[in-house]
């Protein structure tokens, strides 16, 4: 326990989830200031962070011009004199008497007298030594805070952790690995990534800490794999008639990728070890088909299978598709959100069904008694299909799309509503090889690695907001020649805090003021099902010219007419999420366009989309996002069900190799952690990993 700390204090800190003094040494800091540097008043540079050693001549209480009250102190050395500021901390007049020697480190100013002035510097009152030194003089740590909770008293108590308990920290890495890879002791590691001694040591610390959390999310995919690789399932071996009568019946043959994805998906089925497989490919790739050739197989063999999207507007486009490559039979029955058909020479029909939360309790109803009752062999939905009273009577193969936007406990859930029935994952999201088996280590791996022919790549161009009204007028072109067009606005409603057009009202002026003489619909998460619906019916029906929609319909959308995409805010995307939003269109025979719209994007957000206008590998702008920007929300590992990353940068791929190398060692030679020289290590895997405990019991 650490003595002295206020009731009120502990609670800021528990808003910050640390609540124990481990909590506090794992409560590492944003980035660290550059103290270190010692200068001579006179030395002092305009606009650099900078150190330097002072006496204070005088401090007194000042009012400033806009009233508010402030610290103004005259300090110097033996080089010269400088005029100090303190906004809204009129009691440090009384704390800095006339001739205290202190240490202040921040950047100098000039004032509007054309004065050099230390503005808001961090400040430490120092006798002789200043070894010892929290807030001023070296590598000063930045911390995350909240309403109450200054920098200063989080430094200070975080420091005094340190000092005590980091020293006695077990490390649980064995000597082996520590060795072998030249890793920084735990308790030195923890030390130099609060207060380094150096850039050097706080990098070293870094990439020991950063190992960690790799090393044991390894280890953790690791256990969840031969967890499943040991249970039994349901051989589905291969109808060749029904797969053979299916592929024929397509309006185009299979790539070579995907007959070599589907033979891998297939031979995973006809074995008694359940499939859990990861399906990777490029928008436009032909995941759909693959999935949908694997359901077959599951139906042929009397079980049922589940397609399970993250959004209505994906689920409801999924369950389109399907219809247009099976529905092609003369003897195919349509209803509302039910379709029945026959794939000849197969004998028996083929019921396929929707179900979303905007689905009807009427439908619900009839639709979850015919699927308990085995009578619905295909059912498409969203999270609905993992409800309690959605039960299937015999679930062969369970797909999930756009799986990242799913968590390790919906997969579960899904795979719940039969007896251990084959899993496919699939994803658009172009996920570098190495980051997947770190993501999804607990699923095998399969690449889609080449696009249908003919598909012609979509032009894109960056542009600012002088250009708007000429992409205006070339969206008219467009609709004038029979084509359609998408506008996306990063949010829904205006924000004070994020300076980006919302689609509401963005909306209403395009309608209004700029496309008047056009049909335009908007489309956005906040409708009700049923509107979503009908605006999206009424787009791929041709009724409407322009659908003016927020980031749903990154994936999911088929409209092969339509062929501008423009993207407003553009720079408050990622390069995969823009890429995603390009691959709406270009889906039919005409020339496509992806227009991306700032209005003042930083130096990096303008590399990032002049990326955009040259690469149109999803892979390649994968690798480019994370050297850009690292994996942010997008590839956070939330939704995998593993824990947050403090320290790792799923954009180190070197380091990732490295852990999964060393993970694998142990895995290998010691699974279930029983060593002695694991003990500590299975210790720690169950504190900090999900289940971890039990991943590796």
């Amino acid at each position: 326990m650490l003595g002295g700390v206020q009731s009120a204090t502990v609670a800021k800190f528990n808003k910050l989830s640390v609540r124990t003094v481990g909590d506090m040494l794992y409560f590492f800091p944003h980035r660290h200031n550059d103290f270190a540097h010692m200068k001579s008043v006179a030395d002092l540079e305009i606009g650099k962070d900078q150190t330097v050693v002072v006496s204070v001549w005088e401090a007194s209480e000042a009012r400033l011009r806009s009233g508010r009250k402030a610290t103004e102190a005259v300090v110097g050395d033996e080089t010269g004199n400088l005029r100090v500021i303190w906004y809204n901390q009129p009691y440090l007049a009384q704390r800095l008497r006339p001739n205290t020697r202190v240490v202040l480190s921040g950047r100098i100013v000039v004032d509007y007298k054309g004065r050099r002035v230390f503005e808001a510097p961090e400040y430490e009152v120092v006798d002789q030594e200043t070894d010892n030194l929290i807030h001023t003089g070296r590598l000063v740590p930045v911390y995350p805070l909240t309403a109450g909770l200054s920098a200063r008293t989080a430094r200070r108590l975080v420091k005094a952790a340190v000092d005590r308990y980091a020293p006695a920290l077990p490390d649980f890495l064995p000597d082996a690995i520590r060795e072998r890879e030249a890793l920084l002791p735990l308790p030195e590691a923890v030390r130099q990534a609060h207060y380094p001694d150096s850039m050097e040591g706080n990098d070293r610390a870094r990439r020991r800490l950063a190992f960690d959390e790799l090393f044991l999310m390894q280890i953790a995919v690791m256990g969840r794999k031969q967890q499943w690789q040991q249970e039994k399932g349901n051989p589905l071996p291969v109808n060749q008639d029904m797969l053979d009568a299916f592929l024929r019946a397509l309006p185009f043959p299979l790539t070579n990728a995907q007959r070599r994805v589907l033979g891998d998906v297939l031979a995973d089925m006809s074995r008694e070890r359940p499939m859990s497989r990861l399906l990777q490919g490029d928008v436009g790739s032909g995941k759909t088909v693959v999935a949908l050739a694997a359901l077959l197989t599951a139906l042929a063999n009397g079980f049922q299978g589940a397609l399970m999207a993250p959004t209505e507007v994906l689920a409801e486009q999924h369950f389109l598709t399907v219809r247009r490559l099976l529905g092609s039979s003369p003897r195919t029955e349509e209803r509302d959100k039910l379709f029945v058909t026959y794939l000849d020479p197969w004998p028996r029909p083929i019921a396929v069904g929707l179900l979303t939360s905007a689905s009807t309790k009427k439908q619900k109803q009839e639709l979850g008694e015919r699927v308990a009752a085995g009578a619905v062999q295909l059912l498409v939905g969203t999270h609905a299909l993992i409800q309690e009273d959605v039960a299937f009577e015999r679930l062969g193969l369970a797909v999930v799309d756009e799986q990242h936007r799913f968590g390790v406990e919906q997969r579960s859930a899904l795979r719940q509503k039969g007896y251990n029935p084959h899993l496919l994952a699939m994803t658009a999201t172009p996920i570098p090889r190495t980051l997947a088996l770190t993501l999804y280590g607990d699923l095998d791996l399969s690449v889609i690695d080449e696009m249908p022919p003919g598909r012609k790549p979509v032009r894109t161009r960056a542009i600012g907001p002088d250009k708007r009204e000429a992409a205006y007028r070339f969206i008219r072109e467009q609709v004038s020649q029979g084509r359609q067009a998408f506008t996306i606005c990063p949010l829904i409603e205006e924000s004070e805090a994020i300076e980006a057009k919302a689609a509401v009202k963005e909306f209403q002026r395009l309608s209004v003021d700029v496309f008047p003489d056009l049909r335009l619909g908007l489309l956005h998460g906040r409708m009700s099902g049923k509107d979503k619906d009908d605006v999206m019916r009424r787009f791929r029906e041709g009724e409407l010219n322009i659908l003016v929609s927020t980031a749903v319909v990154e994936v999911g959308i088929d409209v092969p007419n339509a062929t501008v995409m423009l993207i407003e805010g553009a720079d408050r995307f990622g390069l995969a999420q823009l890429h995603q939003f390009r691959g709406r269109v270009g889906r039919g025979e005409h020339a496509s366009y992806c227009v991306l719209v700032s209005d003042s994007p930083s130096e990096e957000a303008r590399e990032r989309l002049a990326v955009m206008e040259t690469t149109h590998d999803g892979f390649k702008l994968a690798e480019e996002d994370l050297r850009l920007r690292g994996p942010g929300e997008f590839f956070g590992t939330r939704q995998s069900g593993l824990p947050d990353l403090r320290m790792a940068r799923l954009s180190d791929l070197p380091l990732l190799e490295m852990a999964r190398k060393e993970a694998q060692r142990v895995f290998d030679a010691d699974p279930r952690l029983t060593l002695a020289e694991h003990r500590l290590l299975k210790v720690e895997m169950a504190r900090r990993m999900p289940g971890g405990a039990a991943e590796v019991s």
